[in-house]
Protein backbone atom coordinates (compact mmCIF):
# COMPACT_ATOMS: atom_id res chain seq x y z
CA UNK A 1 0.00 0.00 0.00
CA UNK A 2 2.78 2.56 0.98
CA UNK A 3 4.40 2.08 -2.52
CA UNK A 4 1.16 2.26 -4.01
CA UNK A 5 0.43 5.66 -2.19
CA UNK A 6 3.83 7.21 -2.93
CA UNK A 7 3.88 5.83 -6.55
CA UNK A 8 0.25 8.27 -7.25
CA UNK A 9 2.19 11.26 -5.39
CA UNK A 10 5.32 10.91 -7.57
CA UNK A 11 3.17 10.89 -10.46
CA UNK A 12 1.68 14.40 -9.02
CA UNK A 13 4.95 15.87 -8.11
CA UNK A 14 4.21 16.03 -4.43
CA UNK A 15 6.60 14.43 -1.68
CA UNK A 16 4.70 13.20 1.91
CA UNK A 17 7.13 13.71 4.66
CA UNK A 18 7.43 11.17 6.93
CA UNK A 19 4.98 11.98 9.55
CA UNK A 20 2.72 13.26 6.45
CA UNK A 21 3.11 9.23 5.48
CA UNK A 22 2.06 7.85 8.89
CA UNK A 23 -0.79 9.88 9.36
CA UNK A 24 -2.02 8.92 5.87
CA UNK A 25 -1.30 4.80 6.22
CA UNK A 26 -2.97 5.14 9.98
CA UNK A 27 -6.27 5.89 8.02
CA UNK A 28 -8.69 2.89 7.87
CA UNK A 29 -8.82 3.11 4.00
CA UNK A 30 -5.04 4.86 3.05
CA UNK A 31 -5.71 4.86 -0.87
CA UNK A 32 -9.12 7.06 -0.36
CA UNK A 33 -7.72 9.41 2.35
CA UNK A 34 -4.52 10.07 0.23
CA UNK A 35 -6.97 10.55 -3.04
CA UNK A 36 -9.20 13.15 -0.97
CA UNK A 37 -5.58 14.76 0.17
CA UNK A 38 -4.19 15.00 -3.33
CA UNK A 39 -8.26 16.54 -4.26
CA UNK A 40 -7.45 19.41 -1.09
CA UNK A 41 -4.05 20.15 -1.84
CA UNK A 42 -3.48 23.72 -3.67
CA UNK A 43 -1.91 23.03 -7.18
CA UNK A 44 1.32 24.42 -6.74
CA UNK A 45 2.25 22.47 -3.18
CA UNK A 46 5.22 20.04 -3.86
CA UNK A 47 6.75 19.26 -0.05
CA UNK A 48 3.69 17.73 1.79
CA UNK A 49 4.14 17.29 6.23
CA UNK A 50 1.37 16.22 8.41
CA UNK A 51 0.12 20.00 9.26
CA UNK A 52 -0.24 20.24 5.87
CA UNK A 53 -2.93 17.40 5.48
CA UNK A 54 -4.58 18.60 8.72
CA UNK A 55 -4.74 21.98 7.29
CA UNK A 56 -5.95 21.26 4.36
CA UNK A 57 -9.04 18.81 5.88
CA UNK A 58 -9.66 20.74 8.74
CA UNK A 59 -12.90 19.92 10.00
CA UNK A 60 -13.80 17.24 7.82
CA UNK A 61 -14.51 13.97 10.18
CA UNK A 62 -15.25 11.70 8.07
CA UNK A 63 -11.99 11.28 6.48
CA UNK A 64 -11.02 9.38 9.80
CA UNK A 65 -13.90 7.27 10.25
CA UNK A 66 -13.65 3.77 8.20
CA UNK A 67 -15.87 3.70 4.92
CA UNK A 68 -19.21 2.66 4.90
CA UNK A 69 -20.17 -0.64 3.52
CA UNK A 70 -21.76 0.38 -0.12
CA UNK A 71 -23.70 -2.44 -1.75
CA UNK A 72 -22.52 -2.63 -5.44
CA UNK A 73 -24.56 -1.85 -8.13
CA UNK A 74 -26.46 -4.19 -10.36
CA UNK A 75 -23.83 -4.71 -12.80
CA UNK A 76 -26.51 -4.46 -15.91
CA UNK A 77 -28.00 -1.47 -14.54
CA UNK A 78 -27.13 1.16 -17.53
CA UNK A 79 -25.66 4.66 -16.28
CA UNK A 80 -24.79 6.38 -19.57
CA UNK A 81 -25.50 10.36 -20.41
CA UNK A 82 -24.18 12.76 -22.83
CA UNK A 83 -23.95 15.80 -21.32
CA UNK A 84 -25.46 18.97 -21.78
CA UNK A 85 -24.57 21.24 -24.26
CA UNK A 86 -21.34 19.06 -25.60
CA UNK A 87 -22.68 17.84 -28.61
CA UNK A 88 -23.37 19.58 -31.86
CA UNK A 89 -25.93 17.21 -33.15
CA UNK A 90 -29.32 20.01 -33.74
CA UNK A 91 -27.47 22.56 -32.36
CA UNK A 92 -25.64 23.54 -35.73
CA UNK A 93 -26.82 26.98 -36.83
CA UNK A 94 -22.95 28.89 -38.75
CA UNK A 95 -23.30 30.01 -42.48
CA UNK A 96 -19.77 30.87 -42.71
CA UNK A 97 -20.08 34.69 -41.81
CA UNK A 98 -18.12 36.95 -40.33
CA UNK A 99 -20.56 37.14 -37.44
CA UNK A 100 -19.92 33.65 -36.91
CA UNK A 101 -15.84 33.99 -36.90
CA UNK A 102 -16.24 36.47 -34.14
CA UNK A 103 -18.61 34.53 -31.91
CA UNK A 104 -16.62 31.39 -32.64
CA UNK A 105 -13.04 32.73 -31.55
CA UNK A 106 -15.09 34.74 -29.02
CA UNK A 107 -16.34 31.71 -27.45
CA UNK A 108 -12.73 29.67 -27.18
CA UNK A 109 -11.51 32.93 -25.56
CA UNK A 110 -13.79 33.10 -22.85
CA UNK A 111 -13.84 29.48 -22.14
CA UNK A 112 -10.19 29.13 -21.60
CA UNK A 113 -9.38 32.38 -19.96
CA UNK A 114 -11.79 31.19 -17.62
CA UNK A 115 -10.04 28.05 -17.07
CA UNK A 116 -6.17 29.58 -16.95
CA UNK A 117 -7.88 32.56 -14.49
CA UNK A 118 -8.58 29.49 -12.12
CA UNK A 119 -5.53 28.34 -11.76
CA UNK A 120 -4.27 28.73 -8.21
CA UNK A 121 -1.02 30.29 -9.45
CA UNK A 122 -2.37 32.95 -11.71
CA UNK A 123 -5.50 34.14 -10.73
CA UNK A 124 -7.86 37.12 -12.92
CA UNK A 125 -5.63 38.62 -15.17
CA UNK A 126 -5.88 42.31 -16.75
CA UNK A 127 -7.05 43.73 -20.51
CA UNK A 128 -4.41 43.75 -22.49
CA UNK A 129 -4.94 47.59 -23.16
CA UNK A 130 -4.68 48.48 -19.99
CA UNK A 131 -1.78 46.48 -19.11
CA UNK A 132 -0.04 47.93 -21.51
CA UNK A 133 -0.10 51.19 -20.21
CA UNK A 134 1.38 49.97 -17.04
CA UNK A 135 5.03 50.29 -15.64
CA UNK A 136 4.55 46.86 -13.48
CA UNK A 137 4.31 43.35 -14.15
CA UNK A 138 1.07 42.44 -15.02
CA UNK A 139 -1.04 39.48 -15.49
CA UNK A 140 -2.87 38.67 -19.47
CA UNK A 141 -4.65 36.26 -21.37
CA UNK A 142 -4.60 35.79 -25.22
CA UNK A 143 -5.48 34.25 -28.43
CA UNK A 144 -1.72 33.66 -29.75
CA UNK A 145 -1.99 35.22 -33.13
CA UNK A 146 1.10 34.73 -34.37
CA UNK A 147 4.06 32.93 -33.42
CA UNK A 148 7.33 33.74 -35.12
CA UNK A 149 11.33 33.26 -34.83
CA UNK A 150 13.38 36.90 -35.16
CA UNK A 151 16.50 36.63 -37.19
CA UNK A 152 18.68 36.04 -33.99
CA UNK A 153 16.60 33.04 -32.79
CA UNK A 154 14.53 35.08 -30.07
CA UNK A 155 10.93 34.31 -30.27
CA UNK A 156 8.04 36.83 -30.86
CA UNK A 157 4.62 36.21 -29.93
CA UNK A 158 1.50 38.33 -30.87
CA UNK A 159 -1.44 37.87 -28.54
CA UNK A 160 -4.69 38.90 -28.40
CA UNK A 161 -8.28 39.88 -26.77
CA UNK A 162 -11.35 41.39 -26.60
CA UNK A 163 -9.45 44.81 -25.73
CA UNK A 164 -6.26 44.80 -28.09
CA UNK A 165 -2.86 43.29 -28.96
CA UNK A 166 0.12 42.75 -27.22
CA UNK A 167 3.46 41.52 -28.64
CA UNK A 168 5.37 38.90 -26.24
CA UNK A 169 8.71 38.79 -26.63
CA UNK A 170 10.95 35.51 -25.26
CA UNK A 171 14.97 35.90 -25.37
CA UNK A 172 16.78 32.61 -26.77
CA UNK A 173 18.30 33.12 -23.21
CA UNK A 174 15.48 32.89 -21.52
CA UNK A 175 13.80 29.93 -19.68
CA UNK A 176 10.92 29.81 -21.58
CA UNK A 177 12.69 29.72 -24.93
CA UNK A 178 12.22 25.76 -25.00
CA UNK A 179 8.37 26.75 -24.82
CA UNK A 180 6.05 25.29 -28.22
CA UNK A 181 3.21 27.42 -28.71
CA UNK A 182 0.74 27.07 -31.67
CA UNK A 183 -1.56 29.43 -33.60
CA UNK A 184 -4.98 30.05 -31.64
CA UNK A 185 -4.42 29.01 -28.04
CA UNK A 186 -5.08 30.45 -25.25
CA UNK A 187 -2.55 31.40 -22.69
CA UNK A 188 -1.47 33.44 -19.86
CA UNK A 189 1.16 35.63 -19.40
CA UNK A 190 3.18 37.18 -16.32
CA UNK A 191 5.54 39.68 -17.13
CA UNK A 192 6.24 43.31 -17.26
CA UNK A 193 5.72 45.87 -20.82
CA UNK A 194 9.16 47.14 -21.66
CA UNK A 195 10.01 50.93 -21.36
CA UNK A 196 8.20 51.43 -24.84
CA UNK A 197 5.23 49.75 -23.55
CA UNK A 198 5.46 48.28 -27.21
CA UNK A 199 5.51 44.61 -26.13
CA UNK A 200 5.59 42.13 -22.63
CA UNK A 201 8.82 40.75 -21.14
CA UNK A 202 7.56 37.57 -19.99
CA UNK A 203 8.44 35.84 -16.76
CA UNK A 204 6.58 32.87 -16.94
CA UNK A 205 3.75 31.59 -19.29
CA UNK A 206 0.48 29.91 -18.08
CA UNK A 207 -1.89 27.10 -20.01
CA UNK A 208 -5.49 25.84 -19.03
CA UNK A 209 -4.15 22.59 -18.43
CA UNK A 210 -5.55 19.79 -16.52
CA UNK A 211 -5.41 20.61 -12.30
CA UNK A 212 -2.73 18.62 -10.86
CA UNK A 213 -5.16 17.67 -7.96
CA UNK A 214 -7.55 15.86 -10.62
CA UNK A 215 -7.85 12.07 -8.95
CA UNK A 216 -9.23 9.36 -9.77
CA UNK A 217 -11.80 8.50 -7.28
CA UNK A 218 -12.02 4.50 -6.60
CA UNK A 219 -16.15 3.54 -6.64
CA UNK A 220 -17.52 0.50 -6.03
CA UNK A 221 -18.82 -0.35 -9.36
CA UNK A 222 -17.93 -3.36 -11.40
CA UNK A 223 -18.54 -1.84 -14.65
CA UNK A 224 -16.02 -1.76 -17.44
CA UNK A 225 -16.72 0.49 -20.76
CA UNK A 226 -14.28 -0.59 -24.14
CA UNK A 227 -13.40 1.38 -26.63
CA UNK A 228 -13.50 0.28 -30.51
CA UNK A 229 -12.00 2.55 -32.95
CA UNK A 230 -11.49 2.76 -36.95
CA UNK A 231 -13.82 -0.70 -37.82
CA UNK A 232 -13.41 0.74 -41.65
CA UNK A 233 -16.12 -1.30 -42.22
CA UNK A 234 -16.21 -1.99 -46.21
CA UNK A 235 -12.36 -1.98 -46.90
CA UNK A 236 -10.60 -4.52 -48.11
CA UNK A 237 -8.11 -4.29 -45.34
CA UNK A 238 -11.12 -5.09 -42.37
CA UNK A 239 -9.69 -7.88 -40.31
CA UNK A 240 -12.95 -9.64 -40.56
CA UNK A 241 -10.65 -12.59 -38.64
CA UNK A 242 -9.87 -10.67 -35.61
CA UNK A 243 -13.37 -8.91 -35.47
CA UNK A 244 -15.04 -12.51 -35.06
CA UNK A 245 -12.53 -13.09 -32.62
CA UNK A 246 -13.78 -10.01 -30.59
CA UNK A 247 -17.19 -10.84 -30.77
CA UNK A 248 -17.43 -14.01 -29.92
CA UNK A 249 -15.15 -13.33 -27.17
CA UNK A 250 -17.68 -10.43 -25.88
CA UNK A 251 -20.33 -13.15 -26.30
CA UNK A 252 -18.87 -15.42 -23.86
CA UNK A 253 -16.75 -13.10 -21.45
CA UNK A 254 -18.76 -9.54 -21.47
CA UNK A 255 -20.80 -10.45 -18.95
CA UNK A 256 -18.30 -11.91 -16.58
CA UNK A 257 -16.04 -9.24 -17.25
CA UNK A 258 -18.87 -6.69 -16.23
CA UNK A 259 -18.71 -4.92 -19.71
CA UNK A 260 -21.65 -2.87 -19.92
CA UNK A 261 -20.03 -0.06 -21.87
CA UNK A 262 -18.92 -0.05 -25.41
CA UNK A 263 -17.80 3.47 -27.57
CA UNK A 264 -16.92 3.94 -30.86
CA UNK A 265 -14.37 6.80 -31.73
CA UNK A 266 -15.34 6.95 -35.25
CA UNK A 267 -14.33 6.07 -39.10
CA UNK A 268 -16.98 3.15 -37.93
CA UNK A 269 -16.95 2.51 -41.95
CA UNK A 270 -14.09 2.95 -45.11
CA UNK A 271 -16.63 5.37 -46.46
CA UNK A 272 -16.80 6.09 -50.17
CA UNK A 273 -14.70 9.11 -51.86
CA UNK A 274 -12.76 9.73 -49.14
CA UNK A 275 -8.87 9.97 -51.12
CA UNK A 276 -8.48 9.28 -54.69
CA UNK A 277 -8.93 5.91 -56.29
CA UNK A 278 -10.33 4.80 -52.90
CA UNK A 279 -12.74 1.85 -54.67
CA UNK A 280 -9.73 -0.33 -55.72
CA UNK A 281 -9.51 -0.40 -52.16
CA UNK A 282 -13.11 -1.33 -51.12
CA UNK A 283 -14.83 -4.58 -50.90
CA UNK A 284 -18.44 -3.14 -50.66
CA UNK A 285 -18.74 0.06 -52.47
CA UNK A 286 -21.88 1.18 -51.41
CA UNK A 287 -21.87 3.71 -48.63
CA UNK A 288 -25.56 2.72 -47.31
CA UNK A 289 -24.52 -1.07 -47.88
CA UNK A 290 -21.41 -0.32 -45.31
CA UNK A 291 -23.65 1.15 -42.83
CA UNK A 292 -26.21 -1.88 -42.96
CA UNK A 293 -23.18 -4.46 -42.76
CA UNK A 294 -21.91 -2.96 -39.68
CA UNK A 295 -25.40 -2.53 -37.90
CA UNK A 296 -25.59 -6.63 -38.85
CA UNK A 297 -22.48 -7.42 -37.22
CA UNK A 298 -23.18 -5.05 -34.04
CA UNK A 299 -26.24 -7.12 -33.07
CA UNK A 300 -23.95 -10.02 -32.34
CA UNK A 301 -22.55 -7.67 -29.33
CA UNK A 302 -24.61 -8.92 -26.30
CA UNK A 303 -28.43 -6.61 -26.08
CA UNK A 304 -26.96 -5.50 -22.23
CA UNK A 305 -23.79 -3.53 -23.66
CA UNK A 306 -24.90 -0.28 -24.32
CA UNK A 307 -23.38 0.96 -27.20
CA UNK A 308 -22.28 5.18 -28.54
CA UNK A 309 -21.23 5.70 -32.03
CA UNK A 310 -19.73 8.92 -33.68
CA UNK A 311 -18.42 9.54 -36.48
CA UNK A 312 -14.73 10.23 -38.19
CA UNK A 313 -13.51 11.71 -40.92
CA UNK A 314 -14.65 8.64 -43.50
CA UNK A 315 -17.37 8.43 -42.50
CA UNK A 316 -21.04 9.73 -44.03
CA UNK A 317 -20.86 13.68 -42.25
CA UNK A 318 -19.98 16.77 -42.57
CA UNK A 319 -16.05 16.54 -42.38
CA UNK A 320 -15.71 20.05 -40.51
CA UNK A 321 -15.45 19.45 -36.79
CA UNK A 322 -17.53 19.35 -34.47
CA UNK A 323 -19.62 16.83 -36.46
CA UNK A 324 -22.70 16.14 -36.09
CA UNK A 325 -24.26 12.82 -35.72
CA UNK A 326 -25.07 10.15 -38.21
CA UNK A 327 -28.35 11.03 -40.27
CA UNK A 328 -31.21 8.51 -40.04
CA UNK A 329 -30.88 7.31 -43.71
CA UNK A 330 -27.52 5.29 -42.05
CA UNK A 331 -28.50 4.43 -38.70
CA UNK A 332 -32.11 3.43 -39.47
CA UNK A 333 -31.07 0.17 -38.79
CA UNK A 334 -29.27 0.25 -35.84
CA UNK A 335 -30.65 -1.42 -32.10
CA UNK A 336 -31.64 0.73 -29.95
CA UNK A 337 -29.41 -0.13 -27.57
CA UNK A 338 -26.99 2.01 -29.80
CA UNK A 339 -27.01 6.29 -29.43
CA UNK A 340 -25.85 8.10 -31.93
CA UNK A 341 -23.78 11.63 -31.13
CA UNK A 342 -21.72 13.94 -32.46
CA UNK A 343 -17.60 14.30 -32.57
CA UNK A 344 -16.68 14.93 -30.08
CA UNK A 345 -18.40 14.71 -26.93
CA UNK A 346 -18.58 14.36 -23.18
CA UNK A 347 -20.10 11.33 -22.10
CA UNK A 348 -21.26 10.59 -18.06
CA UNK A 349 -20.66 7.09 -17.24
CA UNK A 350 -21.59 6.60 -13.97
CA UNK A 351 -20.31 9.22 -12.22
CA UNK A 352 -17.83 9.28 -14.93
CA UNK A 353 -16.37 11.89 -17.66
CA UNK A 354 -15.50 10.54 -20.59
CA UNK A 355 -13.91 12.70 -23.69
CA UNK A 356 -14.19 10.51 -26.83
CA UNK A 357 -12.96 12.31 -29.84
CA UNK A 358 -12.04 10.74 -33.55
CA UNK A 359 -8.86 12.37 -33.52
CA UNK A 360 -8.47 14.29 -37.11
CA UNK A 361 -6.68 17.20 -35.59
CA UNK A 362 -4.00 14.96 -34.80
CA UNK A 363 -2.68 15.66 -38.40
CA UNK A 364 -2.34 19.17 -37.13
CA UNK A 365 -0.51 19.07 -34.28
CA UNK A 366 1.75 16.66 -35.76
CA UNK A 367 2.53 19.10 -38.32
CA UNK A 368 3.13 22.09 -36.23
CA UNK A 369 4.73 20.76 -33.52
CA UNK A 370 8.08 18.81 -34.11
CA UNK A 371 8.42 16.43 -31.33
CA UNK A 372 5.11 15.01 -32.27
CA UNK A 373 4.85 12.06 -34.02
CA UNK A 374 2.11 9.61 -35.56
CA UNK A 375 3.40 6.45 -33.66
CA UNK A 376 2.87 8.15 -30.56
CA UNK A 377 -0.16 9.96 -29.95
CA UNK A 378 -0.48 10.03 -26.34
CA UNK A 379 2.45 13.29 -26.78
CA UNK A 380 -0.08 14.91 -28.79
CA UNK A 381 -2.97 13.96 -26.45
CA UNK A 382 -1.32 15.38 -23.80
CA UNK A 383 -0.70 18.51 -25.52
CA UNK A 384 -4.25 18.93 -25.89
CA UNK A 385 -5.07 18.48 -22.58
CA UNK A 386 -2.15 21.06 -21.62
CA UNK A 387 -4.03 23.40 -23.65
CA UNK A 388 -7.41 22.36 -23.06
CA UNK A 389 -8.27 22.05 -26.62
CA UNK A 390 -8.84 19.05 -29.41
CA UNK A 391 -8.27 21.65 -32.12
CA UNK A 392 -6.89 24.83 -31.40
CA UNK A 393 -4.61 25.44 -35.30
CA UNK A 394 -7.26 26.91 -37.57
CA UNK A 395 -7.52 26.93 -41.36
CA UNK A 396 -4.88 23.69 -42.02
CA UNK A 397 -6.09 20.53 -42.76
CA UNK A 398 -8.78 19.97 -40.05
CA UNK A 399 -11.43 21.82 -41.07
CA UNK A 400 -13.11 23.66 -38.17
CA UNK A 401 -17.35 24.97 -38.35
CA UNK A 402 -17.33 28.65 -36.76
CA UNK A 403 -20.22 27.82 -34.37
CA UNK A 404 -21.35 29.72 -31.48
CA UNK A 405 -19.85 28.27 -29.31
CA UNK A 406 -16.31 26.19 -29.60
CA UNK A 407 -17.35 22.83 -29.55
CA UNK A 408 -13.49 21.75 -29.71
CA UNK A 409 -12.74 23.32 -26.15
CA UNK A 410 -11.88 21.13 -23.27
CA UNK A 411 -14.84 22.57 -20.90
CA UNK A 412 -14.78 19.93 -18.79
CA UNK A 413 -11.97 17.55 -17.23
CA UNK A 414 -12.38 14.45 -18.26
CA UNK A 415 -11.75 11.24 -16.54
CA UNK A 416 -10.84 9.26 -19.66
CA UNK A 417 -9.93 10.63 -23.17
CA UNK A 418 -10.02 8.58 -26.22
CA UNK A 419 -8.93 9.52 -29.71
CA UNK A 420 -8.66 7.12 -32.76
CA UNK A 421 -7.70 8.23 -36.21
CA UNK A 422 -4.15 7.46 -36.54
CA UNK A 423 -4.52 3.19 -35.90
CA UNK A 424 -2.40 2.95 -33.13
CA UNK A 425 -2.73 2.09 -29.36
CA UNK A 426 -1.62 3.35 -26.15
CA UNK A 427 -2.84 4.65 -22.91
CA UNK A 428 -0.82 6.84 -20.57
CA UNK A 429 -2.23 9.02 -17.77
CA UNK A 430 -1.84 12.73 -17.42
CA UNK A 431 -2.82 14.65 -14.03
CA UNK A 432 -5.82 11.63 -13.43
CA UNK A 433 -6.92 11.64 -17.10
CA UNK A 434 -6.77 8.18 -18.50
CA UNK A 435 -5.72 8.70 -22.01
CA UNK A 436 -6.31 5.87 -24.94
CA UNK A 437 -5.65 5.83 -28.44
CA UNK A 438 -8.21 3.02 -29.37
CA UNK A 439 -6.85 1.01 -32.08
CA UNK A 440 -7.82 -0.23 -35.80
CA UNK A 441 -10.00 -3.03 -37.05
CA UNK A 442 -7.87 -2.37 -40.37
CA UNK A 443 -5.06 -4.20 -41.64
CA UNK A 444 -1.99 -1.37 -43.27
CA UNK A 445 -3.48 0.27 -46.13
CA UNK A 446 -1.48 0.84 -49.22
CA UNK A 447 -1.11 4.50 -48.64
CA UNK A 448 0.20 3.57 -44.87
CA UNK A 449 2.58 1.06 -46.58
CA UNK A 450 3.72 3.82 -49.03
CA UNK A 451 4.98 5.67 -45.99
CA UNK A 452 6.36 3.10 -44.03
CA UNK A 453 3.79 2.91 -41.24
CA UNK A 454 2.34 0.18 -39.46
CA UNK A 455 -0.79 0.37 -37.63
CA UNK A 456 -1.60 -1.67 -34.66
CA UNK A 457 -4.94 -3.18 -34.87
CA UNK A 458 -7.46 -5.62 -33.74
CA UNK A 459 -6.61 -4.12 -29.44
CA UNK A 460 -9.65 -2.98 -27.54
CA UNK A 461 -8.95 -1.09 -24.55
CA UNK A 462 -11.31 -1.63 -21.88
CA UNK A 463 -10.89 0.55 -18.44
CA UNK A 464 -12.69 -0.59 -15.43
CA UNK A 465 -15.05 2.40 -14.15
CA UNK A 466 -14.59 1.10 -10.64
CA UNK A 467 -10.34 1.50 -9.80
CA UNK A 468 -9.55 3.26 -13.15
CA UNK A 469 -7.36 0.23 -14.10
CA UNK A 470 -7.08 -0.49 -18.42
CA UNK A 471 -6.26 -3.47 -19.86
CA UNK A 472 -6.19 -3.78 -23.33
CA UNK A 473 -7.34 -6.82 -25.45
CA UNK A 474 -5.36 -8.11 -28.34
CA UNK A 475 -7.29 -9.97 -30.80
CA UNK A 476 -4.65 -9.64 -33.47
CA UNK A 477 -3.90 -13.01 -34.80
Amino acid sequence: MKEEILSAAAKRKIFFSPDAMEMILSNNDPMAFTNTVFAHLSSNMMFVNKQDIMDCIAGDKTLFQAPKEVKPKNRFTSDLTVMKGTDITGESTCEGKINDFANYFRSRFFTLKRLVEKRNDFGRAMDISRAMTLDRDVKVTGIVYDCSTTKNGHTMLTIEDDTGTAKVFISKDSPLSSETFVNDEVIGVLGRPNVQRSMIIPEKIYRPDIPRNHTWEVSDTPSKIAFLSDVHVGSATFLENDWRRMIEWLKHNAEAECINYLVFPGDVVDGIGVFPDQDKELNIKDIDQQYETLAENLKEIPDHIKMVVHPGNHDAARLAEPQPALNLRFTKNFDSNIIMVGNPVYLSVEGRTVLTYHGKSLDDWIAAVQYLTYENPLDTMKQMCVRRHLAPIYGQRNALAPEKKDYMAMEYVPDIFVTGHVHGVGEEIYNGVRMINASTWQSQTEYQRQHNFNPDPGIMPVVDLGNGQIRMHNFHE
